[in-house]
């Protein structure tokens, strides 16, 4: 149940400043994970557990990812539910500010090993994480609309709640406050972060923006009714296991991590179907970057297999940092910059129709973003992809990494606001 344009609640999309403001901070910080990656070097992947790693990973995911994605609902739950988030502005400033600043000062205090930066980046990030997910609530409990993607966002925002708890619950453990199982709360961060909130929130987005953007047929649905669902409820199963007998939490972790594997790899399989079947054979730089994530996807659930079957893989130190660049950067990050490509010229293109006066020529959505520039950022991206993947082998690639990283971020960046610009020059009008 995929809705068309004209059956979205256009008249409740907020202000265009909301989303902005979290896009065009979200490439900037991964140029800092490139500056990281190309001081630290090689070291830096040595370990899951190595400062800079850990810096990189937070960069990538609470910088990039949750900054692109807390500003895609923040337009898209309005219009999606046909509820807006109360005072919009507001909450927009309440959740940015505090979301930047205490992104950079975890990754410093992380890379630096700096507690009182740390006690400081958990205050702000659990403010302005709190303040989204109580606005996203009340949108969502105020709509009486209801399909697959409201579902999977609803699934989404408790694993981004169950997140932040486990992660304050982890840095107060490590600063000495709690005295909880510090491994177990890792792995439950991890869990709930990655597959949790980004995987199911890419997924419920997925059922509208695949459709309407790359025009493909809609995702079936059986598939949207109970994918997201059945990986919610498999998250919490996984969760639960641990608190029974250690023989019973192996096996029943390993059962749900199974059926979770099993539910990405047929979300990706789908979406690669759909992508095949789409009405136009030109090829963009949206449906490519979606592409290169899908792959990846299910390169990662074929490496989680093949550790389950191959006895050896999972003891490689390789294997967590190679399984996190499939998912985090080349699938995750991929969709995300994907997604930017599109939203943001049709916002541009939207907001304009509504500001000029009637008669006036509104700059259609290729001319928002060019082509060929997109592709320039596309090419840069999927080099640093296949050389951090390559860097596993040859450590000395984390150098020309951290360059195609930087570079491709400049880009993103340089393409949202050269977009921004037009807008604002237009609007002027």
């Amino acid at each position: 149940m995929n809705a068309p344009i004209s059956s979205l609640s256009l008249q409740q999309a907020p202000p265009i400043s909301v989303p902005f403001r979290f896009f065009l901070s979200a490439p900037l910080f991964l140029l800092l994970a490139a500056l990281i990656l190309l001081v630290s070097g090689p070291q830096a992947l040595v370990s899951r557990w190595t400062p800079a790693l850990l810096a990189l990973t937070h960069l990538v995911t609470l910088g990039f990812l949750s900054m692109t994605m807390i500003g895609a609902l923040m337009q898209m739950l309005p219009v999606l539910a046909d509820s807006p988030m109360p005072q919009p502005r507001r909450v927009a400033w309440m959740v940015h500010v505090p979301l930047v600043a205490g992104t950079a000062m975890l990754a410093s205090g992380l890379f630096f090993s700096q507690t009182g930066l740390l006690d400081a980046a958990i205050f702000l990030l659990a403010f302005a994480l709190g303040v989204f997910l109580i606005a996203a609530a009340y949108s969502l409990a105020a709509s009486r609309v209801r399909h697959a993607t409201i579902h999977a966002m609803r699934f989404a925002g408790i694993a981004l709640m169950l997140t932040v708890g486990l992660g304050i619950a982890l840095a107060g453990t490590l600063s000495g406050y709690f005295h909880l199982p510090a491994q177990e709360l890792v792995r439950l961060h991890v869990a709930w972060g990655l597959p949790g909130w980004v995987g199911l929130l890419v997924m419920g987005v997925a059922y509208q923006v695949v459709p309407m953007f790359q025009l493909t047929p809609a995702y079936p649905a059986r598939l949207t009714r109970w994918l997201g669902g059945s990986v919610f409820l498999l998250l919490c199963a996984g969760s639960l296991t641990s608190l029974t007998a250690p023989l019973l939490a192996s096996w029943g972790g390993s059962l749900a991590a199974g059926g979770i594997a099993i539910g990405f790899a047929v979300f990706a399989g789908a979406t690669l179907y759909l992508q095949a079947k789409r009405r136009r054979r030109i090829v963009d730089v949206t449906q490519q970057f979606w592409r290169i994530g899908m792959l990846s996807l299910l390169t990662a659930v074929a490496l989680w297999a093949s550790a389950q079957l191959v006895t050896g893989i999972a003891a490689d130190s390789r294997y967590p940092i190679v399984l996190g660049v499939l998912f985090m950067f080349g699938f995750a990050v991929s969709v995300a910059s994907g997604m930017l490509y599109k939203i943001v010229p049709f916002l541009i293109w939207f907001h304009l129709q509504g500001r000029l006066p009637k008669g006036s020529t509104v700059p259609n959505m290729k001319q928002i973003i060019s082509g060929p520039t997109a592709r320039r950022q596309m090419q840069a991206h999927l080099a640093t992809l296949l050389l951090l993947l390559g860097s596993s082998a040859w450590p000395v690639l984390i150098y020309p990494a951290a360059l195609t990283l930087g570079f491709a971020s400049c880009l993103l960046w340089l393409n949202l606001f050269t977009a921004t610009r037009l807008y604002l020059k237009f609007a002027r009008l």
